[in-house]
């Protein structure tokens, strides 16, 4: 006898019924990567608050946040272009490099602002010749920016030799170091909390931002929809470039210091605090706030080491701990939940999971 409709429709609504349903808007965003990261940087200031007795003051949050602004600023374009599935490298000695010259131009008599905006050209150019290499020519950005780290920093080492231009003017060093009222933080933290603003805006809320996570996915299936991968990478690599040759000028002043070697190990920092911060390093996920948290969790547990004395040495150790965890983490968090969603179904429906078995 066969089954009619109305039974059909029963037993398809009680199916339906017994299915786990997932999780609501709410708890997906309380569980998300963004969320733990956020709570987990919260509970280290607290226990850093509550063990360390110069954690928690004003001090440290000017020292902190003038330490963690160049990780801040590169981390932002670098979003962008690990998004796209592709890396830059080379950022921290584009730093250098702006650093370098902007010393060289204010030693041979320029006027500040012309040398700022010189070298600022300089980094620019510098992030082009990336974009040009990897967009254009079709090489890998990997290779590529391996090889002009190199290149810039020796160019920035034939600039400026091993000299360091230290006279700056006072009241440009004064700005950069300077705080917003008794509150501790540095007063460039408005422009940089702007232009973090901007690139979120950019990355989640226009096509722009849509596009570098559609060629992320696939830049097959960017072409074809009429996303100009090419000229898209290329624009990105340039602004990596800019926003790099912006934080050599902050460096130089902040520091008041202008050296070829400016930055050196800057890019191991940054490509930890993007990847720990959410961002695939195959490209095509990862959010601004995420990054954001992934940049002031590895700049707190800097900071807080170095309060208790703890060498550079262990201070790299253990940011390339980071990063590996960073890289390896999520591979093993979908495979556990890949694995724990075969047990559920097969506690749940036992004959459908069983090879060459199917329902009545």
């Amino acid at each position: 006898m066969s089954e009619t409709p109305a039974a059909t429709a029963v037993d398809t609504t009680t199916t339906l019924a017994e299915e786990p349903r997932g999780r609501t808007g709410a708890a997906r965003l309380l569980l998300s990567r963004d969320a733990v990261l956020l709570t987990i940087l919260v509970l280290f200031l607290l226990f850093a608050s509550l063990t360390l007795p110069r954690f928690a003051s004003t001090v440290t949050v000017g020292f902190l946040l003038l330490d963690v602004i160049p990780i801040l600023l590169i981390a932002l374009p670098m979003t962008y272009v690990i998004l796209t599935g592709e890396i830059d490298l080379s950022v921290a000695s584009i730093v250098g490099l702006t650093s370098a010259s902007l010393g060289v131009l204010w030693q041979a008599g320029w006027d500040i602002g012309a040398a700022i905006a010189v070298s600022i050209l300089v980094g620019t150019i510098a992030g082009a010749v990336n974009g040009a290499l990897v967009a254009f020519v079709g090489l890998p950005s990997l290779a590529v920016t391996i090889g002009t780290l190199a290149l810039f920093r020796g160019a920035a080492l034939v600039i400026i030799g091993d000299n360091a231009v230290a006279n700056f003017p006072p009241e440009l060093t004064a700005f950069f170091t300077s705080k917003i009222g008794g509150t501790g933080i540095p007063t460039v933290m408005i422009g940089v909390v702007l232009i973090a603003i901007a690139f979120g805006i950019v990355l989640h809320f226009t096509p722009v931002g849509r596009s570098l996570y559609a060629i992320g996915f696939s830049k097959e299936a960017a072409s074809f929809v009429g996303i100009h991968v090419a000229r898209t990478k290329f624009w990105l690599f340039v602004t990596s470039g800019l926003i790099s040759s912006f934080v050599g000028i902050y460096w130089t002043l902040r520091y008041s210091s202008a050296r070829s070697d400016n930055a050196s190990g800057l890019e191991l920092a940054i490509i930890a605090a993007v990847l720990l911060g959410g961002v695939s390093i195959f490209g095509g996920r990862g959010t601004i706030p995420g990054v954001i948290g992934g940049v002031l969790l590895i700049g707190s547990i800097n900071y807080a080491l170095r309060l208790q004395r703890v060498s550079d040495v262990v201070l790299i150790i253990i940011t390339g701990s980071l990063l590996i965890i960073s890289v390896v983490g999520p591979s093993v968090f979908t495979a556990l939940s890949a694995w724990r969603h075969r047990r559920r179904v097969a506690h749940e429906h036992p004959l459908a999971s069983r090879p060459g078995s199917s329902r009545a």
